[in-house]
């Protein structure tokens, strides 16, 4: 029987970089990691913990909620995935790595790819001086978030 929380081979390309990535953030690869990772990268919804966990538990049935987070952690820390807070619910993770924006229903706590191409010249668009100002005032910019919010009808 296969222990469940020993380090995985590297089968394809992609598990490699998932093990390379966590390893240099100090995390193991293990099976369950590898699950909560392989089912946020199959999913085009911004899962949020629980439904991360009943998805895998089909997979993993004696997985605990407590691993499925931990996992999350683990991929968040290591930029294998993103956590997306909302002030009132409960936070989303997101298996897409390039930079991309959202949008967000207020009634829900939907979440949702933008469908247009992010653009990594927009703060110099909305004021050519504004990162120089930041700068200035001791804030170091190393990227951005759009948030677009609203209701689905």
């Amino acid at each position: 029987m296969v222990n469940p929380a020993e380090p995985l081979p590297a089968d394809t390309p992609a598990d490699a970089e998932l093990r390379r990535a966590l390893e240099q953030s100090g995390w193991r690869c293990t099976r369950q990691r590898t699950a909560v990772h392989d089912y946020l990268c199959s999913v085009e919804s911004h899962p949020t913990a629980e439904e991360v966990f009943a998805a895998v538990r089909r997979h993993i049935p004696n997985i605990s909620l407590a691993t499925v987070y931990k996992a999350l952690e683990a991929l968040v820390d290591a930029g294998l995935a993103s956590k997306l807070s909302s002030g009132d619910g409960p936070a989303r993770y997101d298996g897409r790595t390039d930079a991309h924006y959202h949008l967000c229903c207020l009634k829900s706590g939907r979440i949702i790819d933008l469908p247009t191409d992010f653009d990594a010249k927009l703060l110099d668009k909305l004021d050519p001086n504004l990162v120089t100002k930041l700068r200035r005032q001791g804030f170091r910019v190393s990227g951005y978030r759009l948030e677009v919010l609203g209701t689905f009808e």
